[in-house]
């Protein structure tokens, strides 16, 4: 791993990037006006090993309220770093930057909101600097201060002067960034932090690319901190993470890290410091072509399983698809075959896992075949996970990832934030129901939101999403259409599926 090397930045005593250890982060879920709350969920995360701990400022009240928190914290003996999460209140960045030790702004509704779209270079140049009107009093705050900024870009709050000029790209986001970074270097802050996070993975993997290639030719070296955003629950939420952060790692791109899991905090760190350890280490997949009759283009890439009763390497059976389909095919090996027709000859990547627990399974195979899978025409998967895992569940797996990289649709997909102080509804009770009555519903993207922030943006591929909009409140969307308002929580699930069964994409035969 060829790190790409940062300068070091200090975050309270804590210090990120150069050759510092990867750290890893999460955010409190609790209001943060409910100290007692608040306090007792921080010291958990810490606990478990959360070495920065992020937490919603959605108002003036709420940032004042961190001093507080942090004081209970320090007296209890906790001193990892704080962090305030802000989006669309200026005048609370200003109160929180003197009292934690980091920001965290989001570009695309630090100031500007609303879907405006400027034309010419003079409407954006007068943008840029009502931006830098409001970002410079923070920056100068911080730097009295000595707090760190973070610059988190999100895929799904993309200002409406980046979308009209860039769309809702990698791109977009990487420029995004970049004008923040500039105003900040034309007020001589460098106590930056970067993230671009999205809810798909290739996305975000792109934009970080981007975003370090624009860097080095800048002769700039800021930290990156890398997550995937809504990743959702389960093992949904395990392997979209594990296949966007881990794949970065991999390339030495990273400096902190945060699992976005629609679960307790506390769950994500386990899941973080497993996907940073094994992502750490080097891995060697194999590649192989096999003679066979190729199946029609649809069913590609293929998923298939060891099993244990067969001889390894010579004896493959596929594995039962979610339309109830055998692939029964006996490849014959011809790795060192080279007079074998090319047409005939399956494409195909190979990993082998031993003594792994079912999470480790998913989080070691996601972070081994995601950049493989994206970067060749690979026709098949072949997981051998010996007698540890049931074949069933490791097909099952590599599903999920097959589709979190856009490779094969096989099931729903479901998009779903993890909770802070802006959720007012239990949002990971929500999605379990909302899985309970959807996941068979092959092709669909189903969002559920907790909050305003970035929900509308992340929910703009989905085909149908419910959104927070108050206590206990949704709001109903068929694509970026608000169908209906302040829907009670007790009744969302029941509505979305109304919704869905009026739309026409609910098949008879499920009934």
């Amino acid at each position: 791993m060829n790190r790409f090397t940062t300068r070091i930045i200090q975050i309270g005593n804590l210090c990120i990037g150069g050759n510092e250890a990867v750290r890893l982060q999460s955010m409190t879920s609790t209001d943060t006006l409910n100290t007692r709350a608040t306090v007792a969920q921080c010291i958990d995360l810490a606990s478990a090993g959360c070495e920065i701990i992020r937490i919603s400022a959605p108002s003036v009240r709420a940032a004042k309220n961190l001093a507080q928190i942090k004081t209970v914290l320090r007296e209890k003996g906790i001193d990892v770093p704080l962090v305030a999460d802000i989006h669309f209140n200026h005048r609370a960045a200003e109160v929180a930057a003197r009292i934690v030790e980091k920001i965290r702004i989001n570009p695309g509704n630090f100031v500007e909101q609303g879907s405006e779209k400027f034309l010419s270079d003079d409407a954006t140049d007068r943008e840029i600097q009502a931006i830098e009107e409001k970002l410079a009093p923070l920056l100068a705050i911080c730097k009295t201060h000595h707090t760190a900024v973070r610059i988190g870009v999100n895929h799904g709050s993309l200002s409406g002067r980046i979308l009209y000029r860039h769309g809702n790209t990698a791109e977009g986001m990487m420029v995004s960034a970049m004008e923040y970074i500039e105003l900040c270097r034309k007020h001589d802050f460098h106590q930056l932090v970067l993230s671009l996070k999205s809810s798909s993975i290739p996305l975000m993997i792109q934009a970080n690319r981007l975003l370090v290639e624009s860097m080095k030719t800048r002769g700039w070296d800021y930290p990156l901190h890398l997550g995937v955003t809504e990743a959702g629950n389960a093992d949904e939420g395990r392997i979209r993470s594990a296949a966007g952060i881990g794949t970065l790692i991999r390339e030495g791109i990273g400096d902190t890290i945060r699992v976005s899991l629609t679960e307790d905090p506390v769950k994500e760190i386990p899941v973080a410091r497993e996907i940073l350890e094994y992502a750490s280490r080097s891995r060697k997949t194999k590649f192989f072509h096999y003679s066979m009759e190729k199946p029609d283009r649809t069913s590609l890439p293929l998923v298939l399983s060891t099993y244990p009763d067969t001889a390894a390497d010579m004896h493959v059976r596929g594995s039962k698809a979610f339309d109830k389909r055998n692939f029964p095919y006996i490849l014959e090996r011809k790795e060192k075959d080279k007079t074998a027709d090319k047409e005939s000859r399956l494409h195909l990547i190979k990993a082998k896992y031993r003594d792994l627990s079912p999470e480790n399974f998913m989080i070691h195979s996601a972070i081994d075949l995601a950049a493989p899978l994206m970067r060749e025409d690979f026709e098949a998967v072949w997981i051998d996970a010996g007698n540890e895992i049931p074949a069933s569940q490791a097909t099952e797996n590599i599903f999920h990832l097959l589709q979190a990289i856009r490779m094969r649709i096989t099931r729903t997909e479901f998009i779903s934030c993890p909770s802070c102080a802006r959720t007012l509804f239990d949002i990971e009770a929500l999605v379990q129901q909302v899985k309970n009555k959807t996941s068979h519903l092959k092709g669909l993207k189903i969002a559920v939101m907790g909050c305003i922030v970035n929900g509308p943006g992340e929910m703009a591929g989905a085909d149908y999403g419910l959104l927070g909009s108050g206590k206990d409140q949704l709001s109903l969307y068929r694509g970026q259409t608000l169908v209906k308002k302040k829907i009670p929580l007790n009744h969302a699930a029941e509505e979305l599926v109304r919704l869905i069964r009026e739309s026409g994409d609910w098949p008879e035969s499920t009934d």
